[in-house]
């Protein structure tokens, strides 16, 4: 966090994607979350049906807003977001004043206030958060699914306060993955995150999920990164959500702009 030198709109945007978003449905539905957890299901039960259960849409478009806390100072903001599912993940501040489009191999912003622009790769993000991130772990995180593949190798599972903790039975030492499934709907209820040598915690916390033609979507999502004694808070809320619709992703950057250097 201490080397990023960029403006602070750049800051915004791109901590939302390194720590790691729903529009217009009236038939949109807060889900209920009335299911126990039961010791008596295996860790490969509990993968089974948090696999069965990731979002089946094509498309994706919505208002989220977020507040970001960053020592004493606060900000928040309404952004348009658009995905196409495994291509393209798009989000457009008020007035297209600043922009950020990924895709599977590159990580595109500009910021028009600024005047200042942004194309690369992830390994920014990688190096920021510490891990290894792709826009499948990005997307992944966005749509509360697990960051890594949980069939790669074997977990263990316990019951948390009505969640299934699950955990890879041989955690990393470099690395500690901890998620909380919940027990309704087998979506994440918490990603947590842990680099003891490098002081950094990454915790996303999935307070609500919203029903949309029949899909389970997050609502509002919680993220925590620490590193040091320096913190970041992240509050997303995710309205109007509109699945399957035609999109357009416009992204342009504008000529003369200066290119954002991060040593």
């Amino acid at each position: 966090m201490k080397q990023l030198q960029a403006s602070i709109s750049f800051k915004t945007i791109l901590s939302i994607l390194m720590i790691i978003l729903l529009v217009g449905c009236k038939s949109a539905k807060g889900v209920i979350a009335l299911g126990t957890a039961s010791d008596k299901l295996s860790a490969k039960q509990v993968i089974k049906q948090h696999q069965k259960n990731d979002a089946d849409f094509k498309t994706m478009q919505a208002k989220v807003r977020i507040d970001i806390i960053q020592g004493q100072k606060e900000q928040g903001l309404t952004f348009n977001f658009r995905m196409e599912k495994d291509k393209v993940i798009w989000l457009s501040a008020p007035f297209g004043l600043a922009r950020m489009m990924i895709t599977p191999d590159k990580v595109q912003f500009y910021n028009k206030q600024g005047n200042e622009y942004f194309d690369g790769d992830y390994k920014l993000l990688s190096d920021f958060v510490g891990v290894e991130l792709d826009f499948n772990k990005v997307q992944n995180i966005l749509l509360g699914q697990a960051i890594f593949n949980l069939k790669e190798e074997a977990h263990k599972v316990s019951v948390n306060n009505n969640s299934y903790a699950l955990q890879p039975k041989n955690q990393n030492t470099l690395l500690e993955l901890f998620y909380l499934i919940n027990p309704s709907h087998f979506k994440m209820d918490s990603l947590q995150l842990s680099q003891q040598l490098e002081n950094r915690i990454l915790q996303v916390d999935y307070a609500s999920y919203q029903d949309v033609s029949k899909q389970v979507l997050p609502k509002d999502i919680r993220i925590i990164a620490q590193e040091d004694s320096e913190e970041v808070a992240i509050t997303m809320e995710f309205k109007s959500v509109s699945l399957n619709e035609e999109v357009r992703f416009p992204f342009k950057i504008p000529s003369g702009y200066k290119e954002i250097v991060i040593k």
